[in-house]
């Protein structure tokens, strides 16, 4: 089953570990990616871009990119 990036839910868990956990903005979006199954933030933007210039979501597993 693909991996289905959700950008809010996304950009919220990355502010707050920020903010609160006290993380760098990297550290803390590749937490918020990986709590969705992601590799990393980078993962999650390729996944996100691939949907929104295709229209689909990848194979049946993004997680062997």
């Amino acid at each position: 089953m693909p991996l289905i990036p959700d950008i809010d839910a996304f950009e919220e868990r990355a502010a707050v570990m920020e903010y609160d956990g006290g993380l760098s903005r990297s550290e803390a979006e590749n937490r918020a990616a990986q709590a969705q199954g992601f590799r990393d933030a980078d993962h999650f933007r390729q996944v996100l871009a691939d949907y929104i210039v295709t229209g689909r979501l990848g194979g049946d597993d993004d997680r062997s990119r």
